[in-house]
């Protein structure tokens, strides 16, 4: 038997010894903290089911930006709330939209932050599906040249990184070969390339106002059910061009995180969405749970899985605690 001479407490003991063989350090450069844009000034609203989170107007954005910069927080991903819905989503492609201007906003700032932008009809469409809609049918083909020229306007706005949440087939390609087209070939692509249809985007939908009208979304995104399923959705995101996949949601599908990380020599993101982050809120308010602990856990659980980069709305108070 290998105790005695076997102690593996010997290097629990102390935190130094805890520390020199960690296996896996939270670093904020891997953080990316999700952001919301409304139109206005001086909008600053807290989003009641995501406590810490806002819908903001452009410059106050901006302002908030400045902290996550200060933080060491690699970068913001933008949500867009637009002034007006329609069918197929025309103002998601507007050179004056909420997204372009923040992009603008932030550049013309010149913080040290990437500026990644969700491209997504889902916010901007009547009908508050990812694709265009008749005849109760989501059209996959017909949706592509939408986001593809949406991507072409977040990329015009300064964006640094694009990145398709929709999960329409061959989305990745069309944006590639539209951006490549006009002259973006160094605008790289996080594609959401396992997105599955998941409870825990509640949330998340009522503060991007982007609730289904009707039916759902198991027609366009993944089964929960389906693991390896992920492997052809990321293996066809690569082919296609993508720099970057993601995992969503996050907590709930860490086996999934890391099949994609063991099959693919590829950066993987994983986004912590919207319920996860409201549910340890939500428990942290009545204290029933120690916020900060659960926090790190969960965000150190995600990098445990494989996942390089962790899309998180804790990534503020996650930043400060690992300085504290």
């Amino acid at each position: 038997m290998s105790f005695p001479l076997h102690r593996p407490r010997r290097l629990r003991r102390t935190e130094k010894l805890r520390s020199l063989v960690r296996e896996n350090r939270l670093h904020t450069a891997g953080f990316v903290y999700p952001m919301f844009v409304c139109p206005g000034t001086k909008v600053h609203e807290e989003i009641a089911t995501m406590p810490g989170i806002y819908h903001q107007s452009v410059d106050q954005i901006v302002e908030e930006c400045r902290e996550v910069g200060s933080l060491g927080i690699s970068g913001v991903v933008l949500f867009g709330l637009p002034e007006t819905k329609d069918p197929r989503g025309a103002s998601s492609l507007a050179k004056d939209g909420v997204v372009q201007r923040a992009v603008e906003a932030i550049k013309k700032a010149k913080l040290d932050l990437l500026v990644i932008t969700d491209v997504c009809l889902c916010e901007y469409t009547d009908h508050g599906h990812c694709g265009v809609v008749e005849n109760g049918q989501i059209l996959n083909d017909e949706t592509l040249e939408i986001l593809s020229e949406q991507a072409l306007s977040h990329a015009r706005a300064g964006a640094d990184i694009v990145a398709p949440s929709d999960m329409m087939d061959g989305r990745v390609g069309a944006i590639r070969a539209k951006l490549d087209a006009h002259k973006f070939e160094n605008v790289p692509i996080m594609a959401y390339s396992a997105k599955y249809c998941s409870g825990f985007y509640g949330p998340f939908r009522e503060a991007a106002h982007s609730a289904p009208l009707v039916g759902d979304r198991r027609s366009y995104q993944m089964d929960p059910a389906n693991g390896n399923e992920s492997l052809r959705e990321v293996a066809m995101d690569i082919e296609e061009g993508a720099d970057i996949v993601m995992v969503k949601p996050a907590l709930a599908y860490l086996d999934v995180i890391r099949l994609v990380r063991d099959n693919f020599d590829m950066p993987v993101a994983a986004y912590n969405v919207s319920g996860e982050y409201s549910m340890v809120k939500a428990a942290a308010a009545k204290n029933w749970i120690d916020e900060k602990k659960i926090v790190l856990e969960i965000l150190t659980a995600i990098q445990r899985a494989g996942a390089e980069i962790v899309l998180t709305y804790h990534a503020k108070d996650a930043a400060r605690w690992l300085k504290s």
